[in-house]
């Protein structure tokens, strides 16, 4: 016998995202492995300006095709969290890296309310011995470091495009990253908002021989490492502005120090252009500290709209 609660879970909606870009090599495979696990799932295929007929081919395999003209996987991702409707959403890439076994379970702690945001963790499994660029493995082991500290987690797998959603974290996520950057961006912003974080560790294997990366290791890697940043900055004012802040002051006290004892012995001031950069650094030094103040309390105030917003949201979706 089904029970209502059950039948209720049973009803709940999953949407399978990928966004795709040149991919014609391994989409209809990947469409078709996660029709087969998720048989009731619509899965979403956005072509981003392909020139490989990968939307014909999503479609032949029973994908519903869209469309994003704006070029970058961050812009796709806006327009399906924009777009779509869902109780759960599951993204996943287009290249066959992913493991559909993990799918079914990623949706469960969604659907259940266990999670916001479930994090398919390949760094704990086999990337680093499946991955043929060494690059790439160090630069997700610099990506996790400095969020992990700056933003103090312990996510173990920031840029893995294997993730699930919940309903709220999408529609209540400003996508601001146009490219690669944008599941740092998802990673920081979960963390930050304290969404519920549930990490799986995933298998990971290699493209197949034919299909390329579109990931440019230094290009999109120095766009990761600007993201960080910026939204460190947007996150965690104080502390952003507090470090500079000390910067500058630990660099007005080198210089100003010396002329100011000198000052003291022989009641002389030699080094004017010293003690004049020291002042001028050690106002900036104030000027940021007080900025960084000032930009918390904006951010709290910000954090309190957001969680309102969120809770009418929640609250109109189940009305």
């Amino acid at each position: 016998m089904i029970t209502k609660e059950r039948e209720c879970f049973m009803k709940k909606k999953i949407a399978v995202l990928i966004p795709c870009y040149n991919e014609s090599k391994t989409i209809a495979k990947v469409v078709k492995d996660y029709k087969s696990v998720l048989p009731d799932a619509d899965i979403y295929v956005y072509d981003n300006n392909s020139t490989d007929h990968t939307d014909e081919i999503a479609k032949k395999a029973g994908a519903i095709v869209r469309y994003e003209y704006k070029q970058g996987k961050g812009n796709v991702i806006r327009t399906m969290f924009r777009e779509i409707e869902a109780d759960c959403y599951l993204m996943i890439d287009g290249d066959d890296t992913y493991p559909k076994e993990n799918a079914k379970e990623m949706c469960d702690y969604i659907l259940e309310g266990k999670a916001d945001m479930v994090i398919g963790d390949r760094l704990s499994s086999t990337y680093f011995t499946e991955n043929k660029r060494p690059f790439h493995n160090f630069g997700n082991r610099i990506v996790r470091f400095l969020i992990n500290k700056l933003f103090k987690n312990n996510v173990k797998d920031i840029m893995t495009g294997y993730r699930a959603f919940s309903y709220a974290f999408v529609k209540g996520f400003p996508v601001l990253s146009k490219g690669f950057e944008i599941e740092t961006e998802m990673t920081i912003h979960a963390v930050d908002k304290n969404f519920k974080l549930v990490e799986i560790p995933v298998s990971y294997r290699d493209r197949p021989e034919g299909s390329v990366s579109k990931l440019n290791t230094y290009k999109d890697g120095f766009k990761v490492l600007k993201t960080i940043a910026t939204l460190f900055k947007e996150y965690r004012p104080t502390l952003f502005f507090n470090l500079i802040s000390l910067f500058l002051l630990i660099f007005a006290c080198i210089l100003g120090f010396p002329v100011i004892l000198e000052y003291f012995d022989t009641g002389l001031v030699p080094k004017f252009p010293s003690l004049i950069v020291s002042c001028i650094l050690l106002v900036l030094a104030i000027l940021l500290w007080i900025t960084g103040i000032i930009l918390e309390v904006i951010n709290k105030k910000y954090r309190q709209t957001y969680e309102l917003l969120l809770t009418e949201l929640l609250q109109k979706k189940n009305s």
